[in-house]
């Protein structure tokens, strides 16, 4: 039987603080939630998405002041990003304390941390008055949900209640960010640009996308080869390639995902442009919701043009080449 979805943070919390999972809206994605300092909850979470124990969680706070019993003490290159930009999408990995449960973790010696900046998801964590371990809050490896609709088609039978707090503003997943031999390393491209981070901490470095293995514990949440996928084979083409693609498969049904206007797309099964401008915040807070409908309308293939690598477009082509199945063309 479907979940309840709702408005209601008191009774959200109310159902965390009693072991039970509620997905819930933050501006990036909606995270499916549990008390974080519950390990019978957690493993309640992997069970439910199928995530694998080696994939660590991302533990969300209401403010900076209460990562302090959570974490071995916090350099100034972490205090500086919080200050810039929490609460917002940057996720800072610290040294983690004795109390946060190894599973969060995969048993790795450090917690992915945030205070996430959408009002439903701050209400939640104040009603609750604990931290809440979410990953997205969708099946393990399949497309990332921005929408309380988006949670309730994949797992509204199987978790207690959807707090809905409409579309998310960001659309892709927090930016990661650790420190490794002095550096600070951006494990994970997402919300927070890699251009609006160095200044504050200097040079950071990307990490190599092949030295990630898809059975050891991984440093940072969304680093599989294969992420965020949607059923339907993917292939990630230039826009030049599109029409042509098209031509050359007329009894194929293919669906066709750009970031802006392109001419010579009238062959497409279906369409989806991401931005009438270009404009990369708005590529990124439509980017899931579109590659959901594209797969829904059931197509041979979907053909995606990739982003300047630049800002969230960084981020942006950094989940297309996850989800594609067919590889670059």
């Amino acid at each position: 039987m479907p979940c309840d979805v709702g408005q209601d943070a008191v009774r959200a919390a109310e159902l965390l603080r009693r072991g039970r999972l509620v997905a819930f809206a933050t501006e990036t994605v909606y995270g499916l939630g549990a008390d974080a300092l519950d390990e019978r909850a957690v493993a309640r979470v992997f069970e439910v998405k199928n995530r694998p124990s080696f994939d660590p969680m991302i533990v969300h706070v209401a403010r900076f002041e209460q990562i302090e019993a959570l974490v071995r003490g916090i350099p100034e290159w972490a205090r500086a990003l919080a200050d810039q930009f929490w609460p917002g999408p940057l996720t800072i990995v610290l040294p983690r304390s004795d109390r946060v449960p190894d599973l969060v973790t995969a048993g790795l010696d450090t917690v992915g941390i945030r205070v996430p900046d959408h009002p439903m998801a701050r209400a939640l964590l104040e009603q609750c008055a604990t931290p809440i371990a979410a990953p997205s809050a969708n099946p393990f490896g399949a497309i990332s949900p921005t929408t309380a609709e988006h949670v309730l088609s994949t797992l509204g039978d199987r978790i207690d209640y959807i707090l809905d707090g409409g579309p998310c503003a960001v659309g892709i997943e927090s930016s990661v960010i650790s420190a490794q031999d002095g550096q600070c390393v951006l494990l994970r491209t997402g919300g927070i640009p890699l251009e609006d981070i160095e200044p504050l901490v200097g040079s950071v470095a990307l990490p190599d996308p092949t030295a990630e293995s898809d059975t050891t514990p991984h440093s940072s949440p969304g680093m599989l080869a294969r992420h965020y996928a949607p059923n339907t084979p993917l292939r990630i083409v230039s826009a030049e390639e599109v029409a042509g693609h098209l031509a050359a498969n007329s009894d194929a049904r293919i669906a066709v995902l750009l970031g802006a206007p392109l001419s010579g797309v009238d062959r497409a099964a279906a369409l989806e442009v991401l931005s009438p401008s270009g404009d990369l915040r708005e590529c990124a807070a439509s980017f899931f919701a579109a590659l959901r409908r594209l797969d829904t309308a059931r197509p041979d293939l979907i053909l995606a043009t990739g982003f300047p690598n630049h800002g969230l477009g960084r981020a942006l082509n950094d989940r297309l080449r996850r989800a594609a199945t067919g590889g670059t063309a």
